[in-house]
């Protein structure tokens, strides 16, 4: 497992990082710091001539009209500081200026030091202590992260979002060095065009994929059963309970806190079943396929957190990709069930969460709409995400990985057999 480098902790001896997952944000804490400096000396600036939008005024008003949480972001940022950490700020004031600027912004490529959720870099260490946990699972506070993110988004869907979509070494995502980590190649995109034929950052970040660059695994066994995103597989438990302790070091998934408790007849079927869980990458393609030939049975979407993580994980910047468990019962998320065709499969449950800046969840399908193994449910926009697939008990035969050495460290593709029934 590499490290970090990183300051050392002045309060706990010992504490160890770890390895971020999905090339999100850099390993490299020295380029994160001289990040989040870069952004607070951009924000200042634009803080002398304009004021703080909607949004990012209701954040802070929500924080600093409010004694508990006003105190909680307050410890978090000097207990940050205290154990030598370079935030880049060091008051509220500053780190809402911070977060209005970034929100103007869409990221640029970087081939050593890529950063592509400049607000989970921003918050990292505030999320993982003890005020900052508390913090960040705020109902209040997370409906104005939410108004925050859906204006980011409204910003990166719209023309003025494309800056970094060219051909431009070393920022362009479009560059040789892009090329090479994306293999845009295989997607539907036409370089002769300005911004290689995108509307926005956001219609970049969902891509399609060109015909035939993933086929659709056994498309005529409907044993097999394919991979619902481009990713990387996390974890496999068996066994699962409709109710458990998600918040403990192991994060056994707890079906009815993952479903909804509005929606306890939906998690029945999966108790005793399987979770299978796999994490999206920076590069990876970023649409939801479905696994199985089938009717949607119901397709909807949680309200959640975004920037929480476990305080089982212990105090690190890498805790929230290592929270990927707690995630799925606490974070922002849609869900689609599908009961399969085939009765030997009985029902399926992919829950497509959101984690570290991501703006939204897109259900593309709908209530009793018939769906084929391979056809697309939906898409995230931008930020970081992971994914699960539930099964019922008895359904599965084998995963067509080692479930036994996880995280696996490689992408598997989307459309590709993933289990056999």
């Amino acid at each position: 497992m590499r490290t970090n480098s990183r300051l050392p902790s002045t309060r706990t001896p010992g504490l160890r990082s770890r390895h971020r997952l999905g090339a999100w944000i850099t390993e490299n804490e020295d380029a994160i710091a001289e990040l989040r400096a870069s952004l607070v000396r951009k924000a200042r600036h634009r803080a002398l001539t304009e004021p703080l939008s909607p949004p990012v005024a209701r954040l802070r008003s929500c924080v600093m009209d409010d004694p508990v949480r006003r105190m909680d972001l307050n410890l978090a940022i000097s207990q940050g500081l205290r154990d030598g950490h370079r935030l880049g700020y060091d008051d509220v004031e500053t780190l809402m200026q911070t977060i209005d600027y970034v929100i103007t912004i869409a990221p640029s490529f970087d081939h050593e030091s890529l950063i592509v959720c400049p607000l989970n870099a921003l918050l990292d260490w505030v999320m993982c202590v003890p005020s900052g946990y508390a913090l960040f699972r705020d109902p209040e506070l997370n409906r104005c992260l939410r108004d925050v993110l859906v204006a980011w988004c409204r910003f990166l869907s719209g023309p003025d979002s494309r800056t970094f979509l060219n051909t431009r070494a070393p920022d362009g995502w479009f560059c040789e060095a892009a090329n090479a980590r994306l293999g845009l190649d295989q997607f539907e995109m036409d370089l002769a065009q300005p911004y290689g034929g995108f509307a926005s950052w956001n219609d970049f970040f969902t891509r399609r994929f060109r015909p035939g660059a993933r086929p659709v695994a056994a498309a005529d066994d409907s044993r097999v059963i394919v991979n619902a995103c481009e990713s990387t597989p996390y974890h496999v438990r068996h066994d699962v309970r409709m109710r458990d302790t998600f918040w403990i070091k192991s994060q056994p998934y707890s079906l009815l806190d993952m479903f909804g408790a509005s929606h306890k007849a939906l998690a029945a079927p999966f108790a005793g079943g399987t979770v299978y869980q796999a994490y999206l990458s920076a590069y990876d393609y970023h649409r939801w396929h479905a696994p199985v030939d089938g009717a949607v049975v119901a397709a909807y979407r949680v309200p959640g957190t975004y920037f929480s993580e476990s305080e089982s994980q212990g105090e690190d910047q890498a805790g929230l990709n290592d929270s990927q468990g707690y995630l799925t019962a606490t974070a922002t998320r849609a869900i689609v069930v599908i009961k399969a065709d085939d009765p030997a499969l009985g029902t399926l449950g992919c829950l497509f969460v959101g984690m570290g800046d991501v703006s939204s969840c897109m259900l593309g399908v709908e209530r009793a709409q018939h769906v084929s193994k391979g056809e697309e449910l939906g898409y995230f926009q931008y930020g970081g995400s992971t994914y699960c697939l539930v099964f019922e008990p008895r359904v599965l035969k084998s995963f067509l990985f080692d479930e036994h050495r996880l995280p696996h460290g490689k992408s598997l593709s989307v459309n590709g057999a993933l289990a056999r029934a």
